[in-house]
């Protein structure tokens, strides 16, 4: 399937086998102020297509989960999970033709008690 930011400038191709169905929130200190729903997809299903030199990248706290912007319109296209750096979560708003709404009412991930930290 294909991602892309607002802009088009970063775009992403994501092999998802099991399709959209495990979207999910996350309640972390940076999930819940994006607000941006994620599709959980294997690094290797991951392909940026167009834009890598568009791509910021934000890290915090322990620096395992690695954020990446588009540096020209602002927008979350995917992370590398703290949870399981073997994943990337993609922005469910980045896929074309999908509207995030269908998906409710969505599961939500507790990130503010994360196994890492205890």
């Amino acid at each position: 399937m294909k991602t892309t930011c607002h802009c088009g400038a970063v775009e992403l191709r994501v092999h998802l086998p099991g399709g959209l169905q495990d979207a999910r929130r996350c309640d972390c200190s940076f999930c819940k102020r994006r607000a941006a729903p994620n599709v959980s997809v294997p690094l290797v299903a991951l392909e940026v297509v167009k834009g890598a030199d568009k791509l910021t990248l934000y890290t915090f706290n322990t620096g395992t989960a690695q954020h990446y912007f588009c540096s020209v319109c602002g927008i979350y296209t995917h992370h590398q999970r703290r949870s399981n750096p073997n994943e990337f979560g993609v922005n469910l708003g980045t896929f074309d033709g999908v509207n995030p709404a269908e998906f409710e009412p969505m599961p939500w991930h507790d990130g503010q008690n994360h196994p890492s930290d205890r």
